[in-house]
């Protein structure tokens, strides 16, 4: 028998790798209804940081639940940090009421009145001048951004007024010149409650600080909360609703598409059986 040589086995030929398909820019991606609710819990945590108002929540809200891709919710949260990734604040403000301090205010009233008093953001200084006048200075509503305020007084023939919450710190450094300078000094149980400095003097005229009774500022803060609590539960019906709404018509839009289809099915067959 005559013996060949086998033959060589054919070699495997190299594996091709087959080159991916570019990848979709982010934002064309389709937005999912998970994605939609990342963007709107963004945005519900602006609201009650006070970095949104409310119309400015509103319109975001209803791009974001009309949103088809990544690209259209990215720009609704651009200048936003997001939850849970939030940088560092600055020192916070006090606590009994928030947002930044404001600018400096000065009440000046020569041979005149002036006052401020109802629901505003308390300065960290205050200065009012009474010459021939009269000052008021209501703090029994306001909302203090930081813990320590300063007045300045002067009084000269004229007179200041100042009331203050019940449950805050008092206190006072000036003095009467052939006037009188009047102030009712507290001290706050709670360590962090705010705390008033009245300094200045009166001359031939007079000043007077004190707490008004039954005015607490845990009162206001309370109603501030409560407000807050108020438009997030409206917010968050009117969120419902629309995404009930756009559940709803998809389900319309889904069901045509599904009967359009059978129908189409239903003709092919037609066609296929008499044609």
């Amino acid at each position: 028998m005559k013996l060949t040589k086998s033959e060589a086995k054919p070699q495997a030929e190299p594996v091709t790798e087959v080159a991916e398909p570019p990848a979709t820019a982010g934002g064309g991606m389709r937005a999912s209804d998970a994605d939609r609710d990342r963007i709107a819990e963004i945005l519900r945590e602006a609201l009650a940081e006070g970095r949104l108002d409310a119309e400015e929540h509103a319109e975001r809200i209803d791009v974001v639940y009309r949103a088809k891709t990544m690209g259209e919710l990215e720009p609704v949260v651009r200048d936003l940090p997001a939850v849970g990734g939030r940088p560092q604040p600055d020192p916070a403000p006090h606590a009994y009421g928030p947002g930044a301090a404001v600018a400096d205010q000065n009440l000046v009233a020569i041979f005149s009145a002036a006052n401020r008093k109802g629901r505003w953001r308390v300065p960290p200084r205050i200065n009012a001048v009474a010459i021939f006048g009269s000052v008021e200075i209501d703090l029994t509503e306001a909302v203090f951004p930081q813990q320590r305020v300063q007045i300045n007084v002067t009084s000269v023939l004229g007179s200041v007024e100042i009331r203050v919450p019940e449950n805050i710190t008092l206190r006072s450094s000036g003095s009467g010149i052939l006037g009188s300078f009047e102030v009712e000094t507290h001290e706050a149980a709670d360590g962090n409650a705010p705390e008033v400095d009245v300094n200045g003097f009166a001359l031939l005229g007079s000043v007077e600080a004190k707490p008004k009774r039954g005015a607490w500022i845990r009162d206001l803060r309370d109603r501030l909360r409560g407000d807050r609590r108020e438009r997030m539960d409206e917010l968050r019906a009117e969120r419902h609703e629309w995404m009930d709404e756009l559940r709803a018509e998809r389900r319309e839009r889904m069901d045509q598409f599904r009967a359009e289809r059978h129908e189409r099915r239903g003709e092919r067959r037609g066609r296929r059986r008499f044609g």
